[in-house]
């Protein structure tokens, strides 16, 4: 079964590495990780998204398998996956002429069609 996946081309830059073919394929598995996983976006600076997640192994070796992935073939993004206090978040900053790369993926982390009433709080406006 084939599945049609739209991409936004704001989510891969010309900076990407990851062949063409294979971007829609990571794009649905930040999609996957956002609607299973997803509990809390936050903005707090421009440059910077933070996602709250599930608190699990699993999710956390998810996210950072992602998150090492994607660095390899868009190594821009700063990843910073904590874990503490019994709470996960995974924090994607990127430097100024990468921001509408950021946008993307803070509006995909936030569809509802993706995960359903995600906490969309503390968005910085800059």
């Amino acid at each position: 079964m084939t599945q049609d996946i739209a991409l936004d081309q704001g989510w891969a830059p010309a900076a990407c590495t990851l062949p063409t073919a294979e971007q829609p394929l990571r794009v649905a598995e930040f999609d996957a990780l956002f609607a299973e996983a997803v509990r809390a976006v936050r903005r707090p600076e421009r440059g910077r998204l933070r996602l709250e997640l599930v608190f699990s192994p699993d999710t956390a070796a998810r996210a950072a398998e992602l998150a090492a992935r994607e660095n390899g073939c868009c190594s821009f993004f700063t990843f910073t996956l904590t874990v503490a206090d019994g709470a996960l978040a995974l924090e994607v900053a990127v430097p100024p002429q990468y921001i509408e790369v950021l946008d993307a993926l803070a509006e995909r982390s936030t569809r509802g069609d993706l995960n359903g009433p995600v906490a969309a709080a503390g968005r910085c406006q800059a």
